[in-house]
Order: structure tokens, then C-alpha cells, then sequence
């Protein structure tokens, strides 16, 4: 969003528009003209303190706290997909041991899904309510914590319990890591966001080496692609040969490495590296000193020196206050702080009603109108409920569609090699080939996010279509080069859909509600993800079925993301590439 008349960093320097020269300028210049005027700021008392924060943002540019905070959320983009994968991948080893019935296989998929919804809707509410700094680093420490004793797990149902609260952790990463980086990036740095997503193909690339070095080696024998696979010994008498966990720790080994790499992530983002609350959550909260100190924390780690004083908000307040009532305002500083608990309430549910804001807001007379001071005049009429209501729409057919054709693949491609007298180890081979191209697929999709009259918007319309169609194709065709090239092709799609769709997001709501638009849209995916499993599962065949029998999964899967190419399609083109706030 255009939040002021000028693309360059204006903090320390004032341009003669006539003239075209620069004027130095400093916080205790004498001058007549208002802080406003100079800085060519315009919009709400908000807007005009983000908009400083942008330009000493862009001033500072890429630097080592930004570079860091890059690789970091990027671990969370890593995990997201290293866990869901895992459990695609035990799925087969894991029902041989424990016996359940193939109608209950959808249960760790709708498990996971529930613990992500949760955890989507709770830490992305939570970020814009106490901060994102502690929500950044408890998603972690929760999926951490459950994730290592999963491995430890002697029955289905402890195992779905803990799958449960792993994805609870796990659920807020996405939303939290792009809303952060998104608030420290440089505006000509914005197409890092999309490439965060490579690290979700690494994920899964690692998971499945992992996965081909532990499952095909410590698996019971005949293994769950025989006909006569050897029964569970929840199932039989005895001293009858069955599987157990003795002989069959592959799945384990795979949960325990998982694990620890979760700590890992954990250890460096709380121990390792001090990440800074978001000036622009300080600003919201009116705590305009503490939002000076951390760009002042973030030049210093960088080398460099802040150019933006306190004195500069508090100018813009004073201005502020001296053309609009003394309500408590959304970035009104001290008088924000200073608001009764009725309007430090009345604060929390308007800010959620930005989503849908949808008239024209001029002269502010209601407490409402004060307290946001014209915010939604940039999404007037229905555009600012269209988008949230697109928005939401795309992730959850983008992830009902993904969900199901990820978590069923591997049993899919085991069945369908199977057929066709593939090996179970060639089997976990050709999921690193399959998954391997998806970091290909980023690169494509942030190569294409600032193409003038494509970007954004276009590059999803067309990654989604080709997603759907490579699923269709997939459920007719069954040789091993088939097999491994059209699912080759559906991660493609997908990791390029959704590296743009990831980072976008973020892009198309303001700071207030930011944490909560990502959050609740993927809460909405996470559902639908959990809605999948669910709806397939009376379409899953016993264990040692043919290949075949799996097609309508495929189909269901594919039909459903079709529903992308629609709703992005419908997306309005004036917000999608706009400046943030």
C-alpha cells in the first residue's frame, strides 16, 4: 500500500521536488512546516508512523539482522513440511506394527491437521495481541516437545495424541514467519518472502533421504507392500512371527532425527540469536519508545546508525491531536497506552473488523472511525472483504488438495510400483526425486512474483491449474518414470503456488491485523487439511491393494484444487504487489 509520496528512504533527508536537490535533515531542524509536510506523509496517524518505519527499514537494507531473521523463519517453513511428510512416510510402517484397519489410516492426518488449525488460529491471533517475539519462539519449543517423545510411542492412540499437540506447534509457523520477515525487509528485498519457501521442498527432500536410509532397512520382513505382509502382533497370538517394534524401528529412527532437528531450530532461535519485536506491533500498541529502540537495536547489530528519533512520532501525534479528538487511537503513543480498559477493548474488536471493512471512512465520528482514523479508506467499498474472503478461499482448497495428495503419495507410489514389481527401497528412492524439484519450483515462482502484469497473481492462477491437472493425468497412467514425472510435476506446481501464495499474503493486510489475516487464513487451510483425510476416508483400500484402487483419491484431490485457478483469478489486481503498511 502507497502509505507516502516517495519510494526512497526519507528518514535524514528531504527532497526539493521542485528543485530536485536534497536538504539534510535532522529531528531538531527549526522549521515551519510539520513533520508530515516534510516527510511527505499522508493517511492515518498509524500510516504515517508506519511509513517512517518503512523508509529507516529501506534505508537500512539488507543486513546481518535481517539476513539471520531470513534463515530462521525459513526453519520454520522447514519444519512445516519436514513434520507433514514424516507422517506420510511412517504411515505404511507404522499401521503393519500397530494393526489399526486402512479406514483408520486417515486418523494421523486429521490429527496433525487439527493440531495445525488450532495452532494456526491461536498464535496468529496471539502475535497481534501480546507480540510476536514469544509466539516466534513457543511454536517451536511446543513442537519440540511432543515431537521427541512421538518416536517413543507403544500404541495408536498415545501416537495421535502427540501428533496432535506437534502440529499445534507446528500450525503457527508459517503465519508468524512471514508476518516477522515481512516487517524488517527492505521493500526491494520484498521477493525474499516468496523464496522463504524453499526451504519446505528441503524439508521434505530430507525427510525422505532420512526415510530411505532408516524405513527400508529396519522395517518388518515381508514388508507392508507384500501380500502376505507379516501381521501386526496386536493382532495374532503368541509365539506367532508377527511385527513389532524390535523388528521394525525404522519409523522410530526417522521420528527421533525429526525431533532433534526441531530442537535444534529451537535452540537457535531462543538461545542463539535475540530477535526484536515488530516496531509496527509496538507502534499499534502505542508503545512508540520501544518501537524506536528496536530499529535502533537492529541498526546497531548491522553496523549502522538510526536515523528515526522519538521526537518524530511524537511530532506526528502532537499534529495528530491537534486536528482530531484525544480518543485513543490506533498509533496514538502515550494517549493509547493512557485509554481506559472499555477502549483498549473496543480497540481489539474493531481492529478485528478491518477484515471486512467495507465503507468509506472520511470524517471520523464514532469511537470506531476515531480509533482507526480512516484505515480502511485504502480497501473502501467491498474490495477489503473480497480479498479476505478470496484469500480464504484459496487456502482451503490449496490445502485440501495438497493435504491429501501429499499425505497418500507415498503409499500410492508403494502401491503402484508394487504393481508393476518395484522394491519398496527403489520405492523411497524416487521421493527424493519427486520432492528434490520442488526447490526448482520456488526459484520459478519468485522469479516470476514482480513481473509487470503477471506477477503475483497469474503465476498462481497457472501453478494451480497445472497442480490439478498433473494429479489427473497421474491416477491414468502406471510405469515407475510415469510415476515419479507427474508427481514430480504436482510438487512443482505446488511448491511454486504456494512459495508465492505465502509470501503475498502478508503483503495484503495492515500491520494491526496482519498476524491475524495470515493466521486465521491459515487456520481456514488447516481445516480444510483436516476436512480431507476425513472425507477419503472410505476411499482408502486395505493395505496391499493394487495401485488402481487409489485413483479416486487422486481425483478428489485434483478436483479440489482446481478451485485455486478460480479464486485467484478473481483476486483484485490494485491489491495484489501493493506497498504493505
Amino acid at each position: 500500500m502507497e502509505a507516502y509520496h516517495k519510494d526512497e528512504a526519507l528518514v535524514g533527508h528531504d527532497k526539493n521536488l521542485e528543485g530536485g536537490s536534497d536538504r539534510e535533515i535532522s529531528p531538531t531542524d527549526d522549521r515551519t512546516q510539520s513533520t508530515t509536510e516534510i516527510y511527505g506523509l499522508e493517511g492515518t496517524l498509524f500510516e504515517k508512523k508506519c511509513a517512517l518505519i518503512n523508509a529507516e527499514v529501506d534505508d537500512m537494507a539488507m543486513g546481518k539482522y535481517q539476513w539471520y531473521l531470513w534463515v530462521l523463519c525459513g526453519f520454520g517453513y522447514f519444519l512445516d513440511l519436514l513434520w507433514a511428510e514424516a507422517f506420510g512416510l511412517v504411515l505404511s510402517p507404522l499401521q503393519q506394527e500397530f494393526g489399526f484397519a486402512s479406514d483408520k489410516t486417515s486418523n494421523i492426518s486429521v490429527c496433525f491437521s487439527a493440531g495445525l488449525t488450532a495452532g494456526a488460529g491461536f498464535w496468529g491471533i496471539l502475535a497481534d495481541i501480546v507480540g510476536r517475539q514469544w509466539a516466534f519462539n513457543l511454536t517451536v519449543l511446543t513442537a519440540t516437545i511432543f515431537g521427541l517423545a512421538l518416536g517413543g510411542s507403544n500404541n495408536y492412540e498415545t501416537f495421535l495424541i502427540l501428533t496432535a499437540f506437534v502440529g499445534f506447534g507446528i500450525g503457527g509457523n508459517i503465519p508468524l514467519d512471514t508476518t516477522l520477515f515481512l516487517e524488517f525487509v527492505p521493500q526491494n528485498r520484498r521477493r525474499l518472502l516468496p523464496f522463504l519457501s524453499i526451504f519446505q521442498p528441503l524439508g521434505v527432500v530430507i525427510c525422505s533421504a532420512l526415510a530411505y536410509a532408516y524405513i527400508p532397512a529396519y522395517s518388518c520382513t515381508p514388508n507392508f507392500t507384500s501380500p502376505d505382509a507379516l501381521p501386526s502382533c496386536n493382532n495374532v497370538a503368541a509365539g506367532v512371527p508377527c511385527c513389532g517394534m524390535k523388528n521394525n524401528m525404522g519409523w522410530r529412527y526417522l521420528l527421533f532425527t525429526v525431533g532433534a532437528m526441531t530442537l535444534a531450530v529451537f535452540v537457535l532461535r531462543f538461545f542463539v540469536f535475540r530477535f526484536q519485536e515488530s516496531p509496527k506491533f509496538l507502534i499499534s500498541r502505542g508503545q512508540d519508545a520501544k518501537a524506536v529502540q528496536v530499529l535502533q537495536n537492529v541498526r546497531a547489530f548491522n553496523g549502522q546508525k538510526c536515523n528515526l528519533t522519538l521526537q518524530m512520532f511524537e511530532e506526528l501525534t502532537s499534529e495528530h491531536e491537534s486536528l482530531h479528538s484525544r480518543a485513543a487511537m490506533l498509533g496514538g503513543g502515550v494517549l493509547q497506552l493512557k485509554s481506559t480498559w472499555k477502549e483498549k477493548i473496543l480497540l481489539e474488536l474493531d481492529r478485528f473488523k478491518m477484515l471486512f471493512q467495507s465503507e468509506r471512512v472520511e470524517n471520523a465520528s464514532t469511537f470506531n472511525d476515531k480509533a482507526f482514523g480512516g484505515v480502511a479508506r485504502y480497501w473502501n467499498n467491498s474490495r477489503m472483504a473480497r480479498l479476505t474472503i478470496l484469500v480464504w478461499l484459496t487456502y482451503i482448497c490449496d490445502f485440501f488438495g495438497f493435504t491429501l495428495a501429499g499425505y497418500y503419495l507415498p503409499t500410492v507410489i508403494a502401491a503402484k510400483n508394487a504393481d508393476i514389481s518395484v522394491g519398496l527401497k527403489e520405492s523411497y528412492r524416487d521421493y527424493i526425486y519427486i520432492y528434490l524439484p520442488g526447490i526448482v519450483g520456488v526459484l520459478i515462482g519468485v522469479l516470476c512474483y514482480d513481473i509487470p502484469g503477471f506477477g503475483r497473481k497469474w503465476t498462481m492462477v497457472i501453478s494451480s491449474g497445472l497442480m490439478g491437472a498433473s494429479l489427473f493425468i497421474f491416477a491414468e497412467i502406471n510405469s515407475q518414470a510415469s510415476n515419479i514425472g507427474l508427481s514430480l510435476l504436482e510438487y512443482l506446481m505446488q511448491s511454486m503456488f504456494n512459495a508465492v501464495l505465502y509470501g503475498w499474503t502478508p503483503e495484503a493486510f495492515p500491520a494491526p491485523i496482519r498476524g491475524t489475516a495470515c493466521g486465521f487464513a491459515s487456520c481456514l487451510g488447516r481445516i480444510a487439511g483436516l476436512i480431507a483425510p476425513l472425507t477419503a476416508a472410505g476411499l482408502v483400500p486395505p493395505q496391499g491393494s493394487p495401485g488402481s484402487s487409489y485413483d479416486v483419491l487422486l481425483y478428489l484431490a485434483g478436483g479440489v484444487t482446481l478451485g485455486c485457478v478460480l479464486w485467484t483469478a478473481l483476486l483484485p489486481n490494485k491489491i495484489v504487489g501493493s506497498r504493505s503498511m
